[in-house]
């Protein structure tokens, strides 16, 4: 197990460090209820007094029950500012107006909850002088499983380098919601949706294959399958002449 004492004051001096060099005064998150969001935003309050989180439902019906009941339940154990934001009436009228020149498919609906979200999270950063905090793990990052310019954008990420199960020690050491850590992971953006079904392999295998290079056949092809098709959601789009 890592020592995540030390680990908590290295990234609460990482996101000092952000915050001044950039001269802002607070942090805004997306406070999903989520095992990522709820790490991230103990790390950001704690460094920060002025951290935000944006609960901002979207159109699946978790969003409104569990994953808003655990939202404000990691708020108000860790003192964090709480905002609340609708987004479905904002999704719903996009996905009209869209749907008028195209027929949208299914996973183009699905990627625009994570792009309003993000929309808000800057829109209020940019009123407050704040930065936006990604909440984005490695495993989901190695495998792309988050939207490009949806959750995957943000000013910092303070555990972009956290496999889910360092994640959830981290979230134990911490004294985090017990419903946070052992709820399955989901995106949320869709009802009766979990990140393993859709990606077909455990976040167990993919940590086993990030940290220890062991892995079965069938999910070492499902690894690299996720992980090559999702190369270009980890660089910045491609520029002639780049310097």
């Amino acid at each position: 197990m890592r020592d995540y004492k030390a680990e908590t004051e290295k990234r609460v001096d990482f996101i000092k460090n952000i915050l001044n060099s950039a001269g802002m005064d607070g942090i805004v998150f997306g406070n999903s209820g989520g095992k990522d969001s709820a790490l991230a935003g103990i790390l950001c309050k704690t460094a920060c007094k002025n951290t935000i989180g944006l609960i901002m439902p979207c159109g699946s019906k978790r969003n409104y029950e569990e994953d808003r009941r655990d939202a404000e339940t990691l708020a108000k154990q860790f003192d964090i500012q709480t905002r609340f934001i609708d987004l479905s009436g904002a999704r719903n009228e996009l996905i009209r107006v869209i749907g008028e020149t195209v027929n949208l498919k299914d996973s183009a609906v699905i990627n625009i909850a994570p792009r309003l979200r993000m929309n808000a999270l800057y829109a209020v950063a940019a009123s407050e002088k704040a930065l936006v905090a990604g909440t984005g793990n490695l495993s989901e990052r190695y495998m792309g499983y988050f939207t490009k310019w949806g959750d995957g954008a943000c000013d910092f990420n303070p555990i972009a380098d956290l496999t889910v199960g360092e994640i959830y020690e981290f979230l134990r050491y911490l004294g985090a919601p017990e419903s946070i850590i052992t709820k399955a992971p989901s995106a949320g953006l869709f009802d009766n949706q979990t990140d393993e079904s859709e990606m077909g392999i455990t976040y167990r295998s993919i940590d086993d294959f990030l940290l220890n290079g062991t892995v079965n056949e069938h999910d070492r092809a499902i690894i690299e399958k996720f992980h090559k098709t999702s190369h270009h959601k980890r660089k910045m789009p491609e520029t002639f002449g780049q310097i």
